[in-house]
């Protein structure tokens, strides 16, 4: 693909001396050939469903750091005086450490990420209630009156 048709991919036909751009959230998906409804989306579900994800990989991660300890336990009796026993635990403090660090990386995306959702929500519902009419119907983002 040349560089003017990427540039038109990205950005629209170029119209008289201007250019169209057309926002990631509504262009079509590569490989597509369709695209979005017209409209910006940040609320209804993606930052809250990635919070959720992040949550889950949190709990999943604690789960298999948790385990990590029990799973060794017996090994210095059973491998007394091999040299590997200190190797092996080595290699036990160093993964606990590392799921550790994911784990609360995790929770705090989870955070983030939710209050990312809770923001955006909210100002989504303030712009929609600024687009209300006189009669009191609100216009939502994309329609004519």
């Amino acid at each position: 693909m040349s560089l003017s048709e990427r540039w038109q991919e990205l950005f629209g036909p170029v119209e008289g001396e201007a250019v169209v751009m057309s926002l990631a959230s509504t262009a079509p998906a590569p490989g597509t050939g369709g695209g979005a409804n017209g409209r910006l989306k940040h609320s209804g579900g993606p930052w809250t469903s990635a919070s959720g994800t992040a949550g889950d990989l949190r709990t999943s991660t604690e789960t298999s750091r948790s385990a990590l300890g029990p799973g060794h336990d017996g090994m210095e009796a059973g491998a007394a005086g091999l040299t590997s026993v200190a190797a092996l635990k080595s290699v036990l403090t160093s993964w606990e450490e590392r799921l550790s660090a994911v784990r609360d990386e995790c929770e705090h995306l989870k955070g983030s990420l939710l209050s990312v959702a809770k923001e955006m929500g909210e100002t989504e519902v303030a712009i929609e209630r600024s687009f209300k009419g006189v009669d009191g119907s609100a216009v939502k983002a994309g329609e004519k009156r």
